[in-house]
């Protein structure tokens, strides 16, 4: 597989070409990678209008991952998930009301942001399984179908994250059927299953009818942070793949980072060669971790392949303490609180890693602890549009003091940044509790 984006960028670096472009260092080392870091110069092609070696690179991943297009983007999945929802309000064929978007309360911050940018309003879907964390919410094809009969119209687009930060899959294939019946486009927030199309199963949106997805390929694959992949389906309306460029670059910096797109371009190459077999040792390897942890007494959550997301607090020891002795071993968890300690692995984590971390745990003896018992997440209580509360007058006041009250800024739990209380939501006494669960002692609300 070639490698246009990364060729130019050696090509031009071993020039010697004199600089009176951006970016200031010219070339010259200072931190370490500054002659592959470039702008738009002649022959680089360009991000947002792309013709020649980006277009060429995303022609090929989109290959890859079996899209119709994939758009590159250097600033996260934050921007995929943006132009996502920007391509449905677009293309929605009745635009004379806000947009409506079905999604489960375990959206990204990301998701809310757009939501505001594009006054969108949302209908929440409450899995009718009980959930056990403000960040997990796996929802079935029934939950999806439920919440777009009895919205009180026809939601233009579907949203779902899966995998979820704590490792939950949702039935993507099954939620697609439901919205395609419909006529329903499914849009899947995909940040952290960019793997799962190279897995033994081909497990990946793309290939199991989502019609959008983003991949932040930073999270699992080795590309710099900030790299993210926006796929759309072959079966999407053909106007999505059309505007997806022109939309994408309303939201993003005209400076994107050529040393970003250039590890997506060497990933590519890399995803189509050795890269499966590789993680499907990892994935062996995962397992067998789980086993020996299991075996200490350890219990685990979540179904992904490649993360292992201890229910620490059944092990008589929250998260966030867990985490702090593994930082003691030198063992940087990806996530850790109250209830859950999540560690993220790929095929670039050797065997000391493992051994390493398994050596840890065993010397952290687990007890036994109560089943985790999550506070529900509670039904929203709408009393504004999310755009028009997000951008009230608002005060700051301590979350006691916020019964009643409603919600300015959108307040998430982080990381993941998962929302505990929705711009133009009226703050209950049951988001105060989930304020407090989470350390959260002051409220942004509207001023009376």
């Amino acid at each position: 597989m070639q490698t246009p984006i990364y060729d130019f960028a050696k090509k031009y670096a071993e020039s010697k070409t004199v600089r009176f472009h951006m970016p200031g260092h010219k070339g010259v080392r200072f931190h370490g990678l500054e002659e592959y870091d470039l702008t738009e110069i002649r022959g680089a092609d360009y991000l947002f209008e792309a013709e020649g070696i980006i277009a060429e690179s995303e022609a090929q991943t989109a290959k890859l991952f079996g899209a119709a297009k994939t758009l590159y983007s250097a600033e996260g999945s934050s921007l995929c998930i943006k132009t996502m929802l920007a391509i449905a309000e677009h293309c929605r064929p009745d635009r004379s009301r806000r947009m409506l978007v079905a999604a489960p309360r375990n959206v990204h911050k990301a998701f809310i942001n757009a939501c505001i940018l594009l006054d969108i309003d949302v209908c929440w879907v409450y899995p009718k399984e009980e959930s056990r964390s403000l960040c997990s919410g796996g929802v079935t094809p029934d939950d999806i179908r439920e919440a777009i009969t009895s919205a009180d119209r026809t939601p233009d687009c579907v949203y779902i994250t899966s995998p979820d930060y704590l490792g939950t899959m949702s039935d993507v294939k099954g939620i697609s059927e439901v919205c395609h019946k419909s006529g329903i486009p499914l849009i899947v927030d995909n940040a952290h299953g960019a793997y799962l199309k190279f897995l033994h199963e081909d497990m990946h949106p793309m290939t199991l009818g989502a019609d959008m997805c983003c991949d932040s390929a930073h999270k699992t694959l080795p590309c710099y942070t900030g790299a993210a992949l926006l796929h759309i389906s072959k079966s999407a309306p053909a106007a999505f793949s059309g505007c997806a460029k022109k939309l994408m670059s309303l939201f993003a910096s005209t400076s994107p980072s050529y040393l970003i797109m250039e590890s997506i371009d060497l990933c590519s190459a890399y995803l189509s060669g050795e890269y499966k077999a590789e993680l499907e040792k990892t994935v062996l390897r995962t397992s067998l971790c789980k086993q020996r942890l299991e075996a200490m007494g350890w219990k685990f959550f979540g179904e992904e392949l490649c993360k292992l997301t201890i229910a620490a607090g059944e092990c008589g020891i929250t998260g966030d303490e867990l985490g702090d002795r593994l930082r003691s071993f030198g063992i940087e968890p990806e996530y850790t609180d109250p209830d859950y300690l999540v560690l993220m692995v790929t095929p670039f984590n050797p065997e000391a890693d493992f051994l390493h971390l398994e050596d840890a745990m065993s010397h952290i003896s687990p007890k036994q602890g109560a089943p985790i018992k999550f506070d529900t997440v509670p039904r929203a209580v709408v009393r504004l549009p999310i755009r028009q509360a997000a951008f009230a007058d608002c005060e700051e006041v301590p979350v006691d003091k916020a019964k009643g009250r409603i919600c300015g800024m959108t307040v998430t739990c982080c990381q993941p940044s998962v929302p505990i209380a929705v711009s133009g939501e009226e703050i209950t006494a049951d988001i105060i509790k989930l304020l407090k669960r989470y350390g959260i002692d002051t409220i942004s609300v509207l001023i009376p």
